[in-house]
C-alpha cells in the first residue's frame, strides 16, 4: 500500500515537472513570437514608408515633365518649384536645367582649369587635372602614342582610364592625381547629363560662372548682382557677362534635376534628388539618376548661393 501510494507520488511529480517544461516552452514560443510578430510589423511598416515614399517622388517627376512638356523647348522653364498634397503628406518639389552644371564629357579644358582654381586649386595644378579630364574622356588615337594610359601604367594604377566619356560623376573620383577633398568641392557643380560645352549662367551656381573663360572677379561680382534682373534674352546676357559671354548658352537642357521632399503627416520627412531626360513619345521623360536621403537646394540669394 504504502509503495503504491510512493509510485503514484512519483509519477505524479514526474507529470508535474513535465508540465512545468511545457508551460515554460510555450512561454518561449509565445515570447519568440512575439518578437517575430513585432520585427515584422516594424519591417511591413518600414516597407510601407518606403514605398509610399517611392510613389510619391514618382508623382513629383511625373508633374515636373508634365510641367515642362507641355510648353515649346524655347519657352520651357529653366528652373522652378512647386508643392502639392497627396497620400497625407505634403511634397515639394524644386527643377533645375542641367545646363546649370559644367558637363564632364563636352566642357573645354580651360573651364574645368578655372573650376578647380575657384575651388581652391593652384593654377598649375589645375591645368593638370583638366588635362587628365579631357584624357580620360578622349578615345586613343591610332596613331599616337597611348599617353594617357602610359601616365596610369607609371603610376601604378590598377586600371586604365576609360578613353571615351564618363558614365557617371562619380567616376571623377578614379581620374589621375586628383584629389579627394577637391573632387568633393566639384560634385555639386558638374554633370555628365548636360550634353553641351556651356552653362546657363543665368541658373548656374556662382563657382560656376567664375569658371567661364574670360570671366573676371570684378565682372563676375557685378553679374551676379545684376543677374535676377537679367532677361533671358542673348542680347541683355551677352552685355552681362562680356567677354565670358562665349561660354555660356540661353538653352534649356533635355535633362533636369529634381529635389522632391516629402513631410508625412506624422512628422517623418524625406528627399530625393534625381535625374530626368524630358523626351516625345509615350514616356514623357527616363530617369538618369536617383538618390535618396539628399540635400534640396534653398531658393538663390542674389548673389546666387543657395540658402
Amino acid at each position: 500500500m504504502l509503495g503504491d501510494l510512493q509510485r503514484d507520488d512519483e509519477e505524479g511529480g514526474f507529470v508535474l515537472v513535465a508540465v512545468l517544461w511545457i508551460l515554460v516552452s510555450l512561454a518561449g514560443l509565445a515570447g519568440a513570437l512575439s518578437v517575430y510578430l513585432v520585427s515584422t510589423a516594424q519591417g511591413l511598416s518600414l516597407e510601407d514608408r518606403r514605398l509610399r515614399s517611392t510613389a510619391l517622388v514618382s508623382a513629383g517627376l511625373e508633374l515636373t515633365a508634365y510641367k515642362l512638356s507641355s510648353s515649346a523647348k524655347s519657352l520651357r522653364a529653366a528652373a522652378g518649384s512647386f508643392s502639392f498634397r497627396l497620400d497625407h503628406a505634403q511634397v515639394s518639389v524644386a527643377f533645375r536645367s542641367e545646363a546649370a552644371r559644367i558637363d564632364l564629357n563636352h566642357a573645354s579644358k580651360q573651364m574645368l582649369a578655372n573650376l578647380f582654381t575657384v575651388l581652391g586649386a593652384r593654377s598649375d595644378d589645375a591645368g593638370a587635372y583638366a588635362a587628365r579630364i579631357v584624357g580620360w574622356r578622349t578615345p586613343p588615337s591610332e596613331t599616337a602614342p597611348d599617353v594617357e594610359r602610359d601616365l596610369y601604367r607609371t603610376a601604378g594604377a590598377s586600371y586604365m582610364p576609360r578613353t571615351a566619356p564618363f558614365a557617371n560623376v562619380e567616376e571623377l573620383r578614379l581620374v589621375l592625381n586628383l584629389p579627394v577633398a577637391l573632387t568633393d568641392k566639384a560634385m555639386p557643380f558638374v554633370t555628365v547629363f548636360s550634353g553641351r560645352r556651356e552653362i546657363d549662367a543665368l541658373e548656374a551656381a556662382p563657382e560656376v560662372v567664375a569658371a567661364l573663360p574670360g570671366m573676371t572677379p570684378d565682372l563676375l561680382k557685378t553679374f551676379l548682382e545684376q543677374r535676377a534682373g537679367l532677361r533671358r534674352e542673348t542680347r541683355s546676357i551677352a552685355s552681362a557677362l562680356g567677354p565670358a559671354r562665349a561660354g555660356a548658352t540661353l538653352e534649356v537642357a533635355d535633362a533636369v534635376r529634381v529635389w522632391v521632399t516629402i513631410s508625412f503627416n506624422g512628422g517623418r520627412q524625406a528627399a530625393t534628388e534625381a535625374v530626368i531626360l524630358l523626351r516625345d513619345g509615350d514616356d514623357p521623360y527616363q530617369i538618369l539618376s536617383w538618390r535618396d536621403d539628399a540635400v534640396a537646394p534653398g531658393t538663390l540669394t542674389q548673389s546666387g548661393k543657395a540658402q
